[in-house]
C-alpha cells in the first residue's frame, strides 16, 4: 500500500516502468522444421533430443483413430436359426 505522503513522480514510474519492456521469445527450430520455445519440446513431437515422450493415453487416442477409418459392419448381416429376443420396432 502506498504511503499518502509520499507522492510518486514521474520520474520514478519512468524509471520503474523500464523494466516493463517485452522480449521476443527465443525459438529453437527441431529436425522436423517445428519452431518452439527452447529447452522445452514442440508440439505434436515424439521425442526430444532424440528420447522418445511418454503421452499418457497416446495408445488408446491413435487406436480410437484407426477405428474410425475402419469401414463400419452392417447390424445383421449373417443367419441363424433363432429370434432376437427385442427385435427391431418391438415393445416388450
Amino acid at each position: 500500500m502506498g504511503l499518502t505522503g509520499h507522492r510518486r513522480t514521474s520520474s520514478h514510474k519512468r524509471r520503474r516502468a523500464s523494466h516493463f519492456a517485452l522480449v521476443a521469445p527465443a525459438l529453437s527450430e527441431d529436425k522436423a522444421g517445428i519452431k518452439h520455445l527452447m529447452h522445452r519440446v514442440a508440439p505434436g513431437a515424439t521425442e526430444y533430443r532424440g528420447i522418445p515422450i511418454h503421452r499418457k493415453g497416446l495408445e488408446r487416442k491413435l487406436q480410437k483413430m484407426i477405428n474410425k477409418t475402419k469401414p463400419k459392419a452392417a447390424v445383421h448381416d449373417h443367419t441363424h436359426d433363432h429370434e432376437h429376443p427385442k427385435a427391431a420396432g418391438t415393445k416388450n
